[in-house]
């Protein structure tokens, strides 16, 4: 839209100021649009600008509720109703990691590695005091007690409620869907990255080096104008993190998601962008890089429809450097969501649609 605009009054080539969102905060790029268009004119530019950034954040006020919690914090979210509406809360790998957020440190659950289904609860002591022969043997004889093949992999995973302190990131997810929604990206993402990746501190780092609350690695924080050095690292300042993860995900990965799904004639519609199975979709690329999803999309899942049946394929699906954490990611979003919805419920004093406001 504001493309459209520059065009109209003839400063096509002021374009690329406000894909960079310097005609903002950057006055001497004002002064030189100001230079070329008469009074009238710029009046008249201007009303039409504020129109249209206020337009990115309004477009997604059907999407937000506002909660008010210990009777004075007022906070937004997004929902997403097709949790429940299709039935993903009953999918057992959500579930799965629902349980291993609450779990503490010290437990661990023995899983079926495909489906998650949960075999057996232990403590990690209990776990760690048998030798591999052992734990091959007692992996062995859960396989005979369920009736499972041979070969079915049987995974460890310990709990993580240390790592997931839910109660500490939800300021900072109404903080970012205000930034994504300015950058005019669904705020959606902002919501499931900050649960997936930072509920419990906004400045960690994954052993892949991804840094910040949107753990983004340094390569794309620097392609997207974040500095990045031995004296300052932008990627642990939350609004120039978030503002790069939006512009990633809506200048990269959904396009990216677009291209790869309509390789097999699957067309995504604007209404299809605010799906719950084409926003999972969007995290895998955010997650795991464009390429090795439509490696796997190619070689391995080869979707024929959209929908819920194309996110659990990808579960089961491996190739290339798409492998188990990568699967997990659209998992992990959609437990966050669940807790999420769950601590709304239990904690607020107040819901209202931002709609209605």
């Amino acid at each position: 839209m504001i493309k459209i605009l520059l065009t109209f009054f003839g400063l096509k080539t002021y374009s690329h100021l406000f894909e960079r969102n310097e005609i903002i905060c950057n006055f001497s790029a004002y002064q030189r649009l100001k230079n070329k268009i008469t009074v009238q004119k710029l009046i008249l530019f201007s009303t039409l600008l504020l129109a249209v950034s206020g337009y990115s954040q309004d477009a997604y006020e059907d999407h937000l509720i506002e909660v008010t919690m210990n009777d004075t914090d007022v906070l937004k979210f997004v929902k997403t109703p097709e949790l429940f509406v299709e039935k993903w809360d009953t999918l057992a790998q959500p579930n799965f990691w629902k349980e291993i957020m609450h779990l503490s440190p010290d437990s661990c659950l023995l899983n079926v590695a495909t489906t998650r289904q949960i075999l057996e609860r232990l403590s990690l002591a209990q776990w760690e005091r048998k030798s591999d022969e052992e734990k091959e043997a007692y992996k062995a004889d859960l396989r005979v007690k369920y009736h499972l093949p041979v070969d079915t992999r049987i995974f460890m995973t310990t709990g993580k409620s240390d790592f997931y302190r839910f109660d500490l990131v939800l300021p900072n997810i109404s903080k970012g869907i205000d930034a994504f929604a300015k950058n005019n990206t669904d705020p959606w993402y902002a919501q499931a990255i900050l649960m997936i990746e930072s509920p419990g501190s906004l400045h960690g780092k994954s052993g892949a080096g991804a840094v910040g609350p949107f753990q983004l690695m340094k390569t794309v924080a620097v392609n997207r104008g974040l500095r990045v050095d031995k004296y300052v690292d932008e990627r642990k300042d939350f609004d120039r993190a978030a503002y790069a993860s939006s512009q990633l995900i809506r200048t990269g990965c959904v396009p990216e998601a677009k291209r790869i799904l309509g390789k097999f004639g699957i067309v995504v519609t604007e209404d299809d962008e605010f799906s719950l199975w084409f926003r999972l979709t969007v995290l895998h690329i955010y997650h795991a890089g464009a390429g090795n999803v439509e490696g796997v999309m190619t070689n391995v899942v080869k979707p024929t429809q959209a929908g819920q049946s194309l996110i659990t394929t990808i579960w089961k699906s491996e190739y290339g450097n798409f492998k188990n954490s990568s699967q997990n990611y659209s998992q992990l979003a959609l437990a966050s969501l669940l807790v999420l919805d769950n601590l709304i419920l239990t904690s607020c004093d107040d819901i209202k649609d931002c709609k209605e406001k």
